[in-house]
């Protein structure tokens, strides 16, 4: 896409529309940009861009008329940059804070081949048996102990521990006495 050219995707079917922006921004040379048009502000998209290539790209909002927004769009990187996700010494292994899977923080980006979050279960709590997702995931002890039941056998958790666990792997995990962040 040529620089500054525009992708109008007010006429574009909504399931459509980021797969799009996407792949127009996939295909902008470092330092290329396009001028995203849309009927309202993409904050979902926004959001998006965050998640995945933070600190890569640049988003400037050119207009904000009703039904006419548009937005600069500019690769400032050839590749997403690492970049410190969360700080594991100060995310509270409170249960009350976890989503129904237990988890106190995901990794959000969209395209990834490595899972990654935090997980709080109260003494006892458990994840139920289950086969693991088509992609790695790693797994960080932090607090408390458990245990992680595995097609064969099982594996004691406890702070400090850093576990593979294979794509599509069988896992179960159950907290001790202490309660398990992971």
């Amino acid at each position: 896409m040529p620089m500054d050219a525009e992708l109008d995707v007010r006429g574009i079917r909504k399931p459509d529309k980021h797969p799009a922006i996407f792949a127009a921004y996939a295909a902008l040379p470092v330092g290329g940009a396009f001028v995203l048009v849309n009927d309202h502000d993409p904050k979902h998209l926004h959001d998006q861009f965050e998640a995945d290539h933070h600190g890569s790209y640049a988003w400037e909002y050119l207009t904000t008329e009703p039904r006419d927004w548009r937005i600069r769009i500019t690769k400032l990187a050839g590749t997403p940059l690492p970049r410190i996700l969360v700080d594991t010494a100060t995310v509270a292994a409170d249960p009350a804070t976890a989503d129904a899977s237990g988890a106190v923080w995901k990794l959000e980006a969209r395209e990834r081949d490595l899972d990654s979050n935090l997980i709080a279960l109260p003494p006892g709590g458990t994840i139920a048996a289950h086969t693991g997702p088509d992609i790695d995931v790693l797994i960080h002890v932090l607090a408390g102990d458990g245990t992680l039941t595995t097609e064969l056998g099982e594996i004691a958790l406890s702070p400090g521990a850093l576990l593979w666990m294979p794509r599509r792997s069988r896992r179960q995990f159950t907290a001790g006495d202490r309660g398990c962040g992971i």
